[in-house]
């Protein structure tokens, strides 16, 4: 079975993960319920981090104690606030530098640091490089990509403006083709509660670039969009896509092939067509079931946001 449908009758996901089984155990509720506060902050920092998140501010999002929260922070994401706060705006950064046309100064603010060494000396001691030196070696990269292919593309790209939506998820941190367990473990809270029903639609959150997040730090959330409305239960959590303009996409093929289709989508259909990238979620619908579809049959929806 596929890990999108396997659970629907409630035969897998999370039966198997041990301490979610028994919601009678004490000690799993009080896992859930950190579990549950930990999320709310890790959706606050993703929504705020032009503000200056004070450490106060986090803990009331998350309803622990100031003077023990960074401890609970740092156990449950083995990285300190400060240090993982640091990173997504540093790894936003690289990603404006990638895509964007801002002077660095103007990344650099836009990232916290007051002054232009200051995040130089920080974006070299995470990327190994400056970020000029990153941006010039991206648009060397780019401008040979653009002289071989760019007569080519033949892809068919549109944009459209998404209405925001209200989904389950699950968050997988790691490798993206290592998503499997975050799918047991929703589509197993899902079926035996009766939200897949016809009109449920089957997507994931993409937090990420591969070629700029480390690999065992990647963010992805695999969720479902449902009419049915039930109490989700740790580690399902619930969550409001916001809605915009997005440049959308159809790859059909493998899962595995899904990064051509995004260099040809971010690289060539987008600057050719004058747009620019949003610094947030790219969202993958998966439009068919790849247990009963040939891989080079399946169909996926990219939606890239726009600024």
């Amino acid at each position: 079975m596929s890990f999108f449908e396997k659970s629907k009758n409630g035969q897998a996901g999370i039966s198997g993960l041990g301490i979610f089984n028994d919601m009678s155990n004490p000690t799993g509720r009080t896992k859930q319920d950190y579990e549950t506060r930990m999320n709310r902050v890790l959706e606050h920092i993703q929504g705020h981090l032009d503000e200056p998140l004070a450490l106060d501010e986090l803990a009331a999002v998350a309803c622990f104690s100031p003077y023990h929260f960074h401890r609970i922070f740092s156990g449950m994401i083995g990285e300190s606030v400060k240090s993982y706060i640091r990173r997504l705006r540093l790894e936003r950064a690289a990603f404006a530098l990638m895509h964007g046309t801002a002077l660095v100064t103007e990344i650099a603010f836009d990232a916290g640091f007051e002054t232009h060494e200051s995040f130089t000396r920080a974006f070299n001691s995470m990327f190994g490089v400056s970020p000029l030196g990153f941006r010039k070696a991206h648009q060397v990269s780019l401008k040979e990509k653009h002289i071989t292919y760019w007569k080519e593309i033949t892809m068919e790209a549109k944009v459209v403006e998404l209405k925001e939506s209200e989904v389950y998820f699950v968050r997988h941190v790691g490798p993206y083709m290592e998503c499997e367990t975050a799918w047991n473990a929703l589509c197993g809270w899902a079926g035996p509660k009766g939200v897949f029903t016809p009109g449920t639609r089957v997507l994931a959150l993409c937090h990420d670039d591969p070629e700029v997040t480390p690999a065992d730090k990647i963010r992805y959330d695999a969720c479902l969009e449902s009419s049915v409305n039930v109490e989700p239960e740790s580690p399902v959590g619930k969550k409001t896509i916001p809605g915009g303009r997005h440049a959308m996409a159809i790859h059909k093929g493998p899962y595995m092939q899904l990064c051509e289709t995004y260099a040809q989508l971010c690289g060539q259909w987008l600057p050719q067509h004058g747009h620019e990238i949003a610094a947030k979620a790219s969202i993958e619908v998966y439009v068919n079931d790849p247990k009963e579809t040939a891989p080079e049959d399946l169909i996926t929806e990219i939606y890239i946001p726009l600024k």
